[in-house]
């Protein structure tokens, strides 16, 4: 079955960029940042975003992990957590589909009380069944519930994203 690819490489650059000035934009009051990516590819859109803050703002940014296991979403915490009380957070995955991954994600962060929490999606899905709203949206895509989206990585850079 051939790939239908939704984003290429250089297309998935150009939106992280983008959302990359959007949080520069939206948090120029700032002097630190915290990227949390879900674990696997919402650390290597954190990693990007980083990169692109760092080169672009004043901003001081600061990586975290959030693990979380989806067959048991309770299951969640953050890996080498830092002290993120009245700070400023953004949590970053690769695509919400029903917006559970997201939703469970906030739950260790909750815990400690961050200032400000915003979120940001390569993809996203019109058919959520949790109320999640990304604040950065690299693409929004109206799909079958039989659609799944796969975002494909190599390294720390996003090379493509394709529905099937």
């Amino acid at each position: 079955m051939e790939k239908k690819y939704i984003l290429t490489e250089q297309v998935a650059e150009m939106k992280l960029r983008r959302m990359a000035f959007e949080i520069i934009e939206n948090n120029r009051e700032e002097k630190i940042l915290f990227l949390a990516g879900i674990m696997d590819n919402g650390m290597v859109l954190a990693r990007q975003i980083k990169t692109f803050l760092e080169n672009n703002s004043t901003i001081q940014v600061k990586l975290m992990e959030i693990k979380l296991d989806k067959k048991n979403p309770l299951v969640c915490e953050i890996i080498d957590a830092p002290i993120i009380k009245d700070q400023v957070v953004v949590v970053m995955d690769d695509v919400i589909n029903s917006g559970k991954t997201f939703l469970y994600a906030l739950l260790p962060l909750l815990k400690e009380m961050p200032r400000k929490i915003q979120t940001l999606t390569l993809v996203e899905r019109s058919y959520k069944t949790f109320p999640v709203h990304a604040d950065y949206v690299g693409i929004s895509l109206s799909t079958t519930l039989q659609d799944h989206i796969y975002v494909e990585v190599l390294g720390d850079t996003v090379i493509g994203a394709y529905l099937e």
